[in-house]
């Protein structure tokens, strides 16, 4: 959140001297408000779209860790129960792993709770399609379709209403601390989770530098796990990541020649 509120500080201070130099001009006061509204929103997109929103699990969350995006414990990585799946029309093969939204219940008075708070979510999971059942087929394609965590659903709606009718958008993620990657494979197989994204939180490409290699572009294998078949032991590794907003960030020597398999290492900037 840190992130985000310095994001806010910045749009503040630039709007309020466009406003200071403009208050003499025939441009009106109110567009700038517009923009500093905009800005506060915190959104990466500030339309907001229809949708449906159902839940899976209970209280605890079990059941919404180790999702289709690979994230694992999603208590230990930072994400806790403030977790959605997406359907297919939304998860786009795993490419909207990470990213965040805001999410409302709406035009149901009787399973809405009056004056809830729009919740934030991160995606960690699929919901797949089921072409067997005729009714109650809410994650098939084409509908948008978010599977809330319990809390994150008891949250805006009573539980008894199973299914409900939403208003969504796309926002910033605020994280703390650095990138996250985590290294899985085998000597010749080297796959990446890329985890705690802020900002856009999805990740659209990632590239890999050993201390004895050239720059090489990573396979999306699957969730935010990307791999390259190449043997990378004894080397430090170096990242270039790219978000869905076409943002990069270059994370040197972020795993040194020592790294284990399995481990975590952590880059010194966010998005």
């Amino acid at each position: 959140h840190v992130l985000i509120t310095q994001t806010y500080s910045s749009i503040l201070c630039c709007v309020f001297a466009l406003v200071i130099a403009m208050s003499h001009s025939l441009v009106p006061l109110f567009f700038f408000m517009m923009l500093l509204v905009q800005a506060m929103s915190g959104g990466i997109d500030p339309t907001w779209y229809d949708a449906r929103a159902t839940f899976y699990g209970d209280a605890s969350g079990g059941e919404t860790m180790n999702g289709a995006c690979g994230y694992g414990d999603l208590f230990k990585q930072g994400y806790g129960l403030a977790t959605t799946a997406l359907s297919t029309a939304l998860f786009n093969n795993g490419l909207t792993c990470g990213a965040c939204f805001q999410i409302i219940c709406v035009n149901d008075p009787q399973w809405c709770i009056k004056g809830a708070t729009p919740i934030r979510v991160t995606t960690t999971n699929f919901c797949p399609p089921n072409y067997t059942k005729p009714t109650d087929i809410w994650c098939n394609p084409p509908q948008k379709h978010f599977d809330l965590s319990y809390k994150m659903f008891t949250s805006i709606a009573d539980y008894k209403a199973g299914v409900i009718p939403v208003k969504y958008r796309r926002v910033l993620c605020g994280k703390s601390g650095g990138v996250r990657f985590e290294l899985k494979g085998n000597p010749y197989f080297l796959m990446v989770l890329v985890y705690n994204v802020a900002n856009a939180g999805d990740v659209t490409n990632v590239s890999i530098q050993g201390s004895n290699t050239r720059w090489i572009t990573m396979s999306h294998n699957w969730g935010q796990n990307w791999d390259a078949k190449v043997n990378f032991v004894g080397q430090s590794l170096s990242f270039l990541v790219t978000t869905s907003d076409g943002k990069s960030l270059n994370f040197p020597l972020v795993a040194p020649s020592n790294w284990q398999f399995g481990q975590t290492y952590e880059g010194k900037q966010n998005f």
